[in-house]
């Protein structure tokens, strides 16, 4: 039995060495051409920066207007991160995103307060019910009883 496990061992053991031969297909992994990727992505980003100059976005939240330019920028950066093989090298498409996020989007999560005109519309209606019930309530319990409740004087 300790033959057959020693023999297993070593026919694994050459197996796994001599198996792969300098001349046979190995993943390699080329390294990222960031100059290629900086280069290329320069003319996407310019394109998205001259949308975005036109979209109003020093006004307030720009997102639901430029979703078409984002996603074509976003097609861009990735078509290049592939090209100069820095697709798996997030950090420098997530650096462009957040860049982009930061002087674009940086309203959009901000919360602002209603226009005082949208509040009274909304709370106008729940004031005039809470006053008016007791009236109304009063006026359905002596209806057609017979008691007047107009006071005494």
């Amino acid at each position: 039995m300790r033959t057959l496990t020693s023999r297993t061992l070593a026919l694994v053991f050459f197996w796994t060495v001599f198996s792969h031969s300098p001349g046979s297909s190995q993943t390699t992994i080329h390294p990222c051409d960031k100059r290629t990727f900086e280069n290329n992505v320069h003319i996407c980003r310019s394109a998205f920066n001259q949308s975005m100059e036109t979209s109003g976005y020093r006004r307030g939240c720009a997102w639901p207007a430029v979703k078409r330019v984002y996603y074509d920028l976003k097609l861009c950066v990735d078509h290049w991160a592939a090209a100069s093989l820095c697709q798996s090298r997030g950090s420098l498409v997530d650096d462009l995103f957040r860049e982009v996020h930061g002087k674009y989007f940086a309203s959009c999560g901000q919360v602002r307060d209603p226009a005082v005109g949208g509040l009274v519309a909304l709370i106008a209606p729940v004031v005039l019910a809470t006053v008016l019930m007791p009236f109304l309530l009063v006026k359905l319990a002596t209806w057609n009883t017979g008691i007047d409740v107009r006071p005494v004087g």
